[in-house]
């Protein structure tokens, strides 16, 4: 019996620059404290790349990814969805930074198959409460399933459910911690909207481990997404580790997607299971914008983990180097693949692992 394969990546940012050049772009107006318009953003990305014949087609912006996704077939496909998704424009004041994408352009996100939006981040109540009520509407509407956020802390909670095949389901877990920015007025509570907020490494676990033991059936994978930690530099803080490894411990969670890092961070298989501690941005309008150069943000990968079906445990990780060129998902050149490489190797290492270079400029897990 073959491995369940997914399709994991770090943050798809949708909003402001990206949205512009979507079929639907929403008002320009920011509220930044030196941009005032989105499409400044997009104005940037063209002075350093060339013109970007906007409006483009919702498959635009993945690029070659979907010829990638093509090729691998993951069995279920799970994004952090950093971005509101809605008209409003109740903009949460005081933050600085609000991204949205027009109800109208959600088809960037179906035309890549994408099964479950993780929302548990900080900038999904960029555009409030009504924001946060059409940006589940508007996903859940398109055939997508959510996790990490709610109009009440027991939904916000409450774990997706993707079916894969008769005896066989991902169950998806979402937690959003301050570490990352996520404002602690964004906590869904009994009675508030909000997100699910990662308050103690106890109270999670607990949560998980309960949860799981209430609609946990064999044949099923538990995936946890986190976001949590800075947006720049390599470091996987203590405490980091410690939650994940008493997820799999205690919870008997299957894998463990951490995201928030603007760029690629380290990776550990701990008993058998992979723990993904940052997976980068993955679609942004971050191009042309200086500064953190030496983390060459404009690089992704695509995580494809493949679990024993019996078990959980980790079979293989295949990783595919992507960069970002106008607002596009390519593969990315055989040096930059190889820079990406020589970073992600020497990450991994104090983990007990490595990183294998492939002939085609993919990159697979060695950790055994």
């Amino acid at each position: 019996m073959r491995p369940i394969t997914l399709f994991l990546c770090g943050d798809v940012m949708t909003g402001r620059g990206i949205d512009q050049i979507l079929p639907r772009p929403s008002n320009t107006v920011l509220y930044e404290s030196f941009v005032k318009s989105a499409r400044d953003y997009l104005e940037l990305a063209e002075r350093r790349h060339g013109r970007i014949p906007a409006p483009v087609n919702f498959d635009y912006i993945w690029g070659d990814a979907l010829k990638v996704l093509a090729q691998q077939r993951p069995d279920a496909r799970i994004i952090n969805l950093e971005t509101a998704v809605t008209a409003s424009d109740d903009y949460w004041r005081g933050k600085g930074i609000n991204y949205r994408m027009h109800p109208d352009n959600v088809g960037c996100l179906t035309a890549a198959g994408i099964d479950c939006c993780v929302l548990a981040n900080n900038h999904v109540l960029d555009w409030g409460y009504a924001g946060l009520d059409e940006t589940l509407r508007v996903l859940q509407a398109a055939g997508m399933q959510t996790a990490g956020a709610g109009p009440n802390l027991e939904t916000a909670a409450v774990p997706a459910v993707i079916p894969l095949t008769q005896d066989a389901r991902v169950i998806v877990f979402a937690f959003g911690a301050e570490s990352s920015g996520v404002p602690a007025s964004w906590a869904a509570t009994e009675t508030r909207a909000g997100v699910n907020l990662l308050r103690d490494a106890e109270r999670t676990v607990r949560y998980v481990r309960e949860t799981c033991a209430k609609i946990r059936r064999a044949g099923d994978m538990v995936l946890v997404s986190i976001h949590w930690g800075a947006n720049w530099g390599y470091e996987v803080s203590q405490s980091q580790q410690e939650l994940a490894h008493q997820l799999i411990d205690e919870a008997q969670v299957d894998l463990v997607h951490g995201h928030s890092s603007h760029h690629v961070k380290a990776m550990e298989v701990y008993k058998g299971r992979l723990v993904l501690y940052g997976c980068g941005d993955f679609i942004n309008d971050y191009e042309g914008i200086g500064g953190y150069d030496e983390f060459r943000s404009d690089l992704a990968l695509m995580y494809f983990p493949a679990l024993e079906r019996s078990s959980g445990e980790l079979v293989s990780l295949r990783m595919v180097p992507m960069q970002t060129r106008n607002f596009r998902s390519g593969r990315a050149t055989p040096a930059d693949a190889a820079w990406l490489h020589q970073v992600i190797d020497r990450q991994v290492r104090r983990f007990g692992a490595g990183v294998d270079l492939q002939d085609d400029h993919t990159m697979t897990l060695n950790w055994q």
